[in-house]
């Protein structure tokens, strides 16, 4: 299942957007250029590993370094191989323009960076003794989705579900895919715990993100910048004309 666009218009150029997946793309190139034994060791130190903070001993006599907690935050930008960051980066790509414009540059990177931390933490719940790195945008991404759950349940997502080796083309409504979305991941990351599905995949992470996004947009959201938002009933939306935004970004929503 996946997106190709969104029926909802960008008002402003998302240029965090666009640093963003600049930053995670030049990491990854810097990843490609490492030998194996480099880039295990790169996974290993600003990854994600939940035994590094929960098993003390085990951290030290793999000679992790002290005060760790940038991992947090560096895990966001790197990943695994390239079909990790096209999917991370190009759901980030279809949802993420639109929460820019609620929001505006820097909150939208705090928002960013907040849903990512709140997700390895949850993920980290689920797997405490765990020694594998979790690295990858996917938990920062699903917070984009989360609120892009509550602004937009109106909007319309062509969306691409292949059938063996046939592709099918549907426009499904905001609220049903990403609802699906997640509750797949909900059903994925149940079956991990039981050995019934893989491990390898941060589902938790996926989960706790897409909550943490519904539950932290209205500390981010900016209610005048919701040109195209869901608004309560009798509550006039903002009109976007008067920001006069460029004619070329209403009419090709997705660049």
């Amino acid at each position: 299942m996946i997106p190709l666009h969104d029926s909802i218009p960008r008002v402003h150029k998302p240029y965090m957007l666009y640093a963003i997946i600049t930053a995670c793309s030049v990491i990854f190139l810097f990843e490609k250029s490492l030998p194996i034994s480099q880039l295990t060791e790169f996974f290993y130190v600003y990854g994600v590993v939940p035994a590094r903070f929960t098993n003390p001993t085990w951290a030290a006599s793999m000679h992790f370094p002290p005060d760790a907690e940038y991992v947090f935050i560096t895990h966001l930008f790197i990943h695994g191989g390239w079909i990790h960051i096209i999917f991370n980066m190009w759901f980030l790509w279809i949802f993420g323009d639109n929460i820019e414009d609620v929001m505006g540059p820097l909150r939208f990177l705090l928002f960013y960076l907040t849903c990512g931390v709140v997700a390895i933490f949850i993920n980290m719940l689920f797997n405490p003794t765990s020694t594998a790195p979790v690295v990858g945008a996917s938990g920062a991404v699903a917070g984009i989705m989360g609120a892009y759950f509550l602004l937009y349940p109106h909007a319309k997502v062509l969306t691409l579900i292949p059938i063996v080796i046939i592709p099918f083309f549907f426009y499904l409504p905001a609220v049903f895919f990403l609802l699906l979305w997640v509750g797949i991941q909900v059903v994925l990351g149940i079956a991990a715990l039981s050995g019934h599905a893989s491990n390898s995949v941060a589902w938790w992470a996926h989960i706790g993100g897409f909550i943490s996004g519904v539950l932290l947009l209205p500390l981010f959201r900016k209610k005048n910048r919701c040109y195209y938002c869901k608004v309560p009933e009798g509550t006039p939306p903002v009109r976007p004309e008067i920001i006069t935004p460029k004619p070329d970004t209403i009419q090709n929503p997705k660049e």
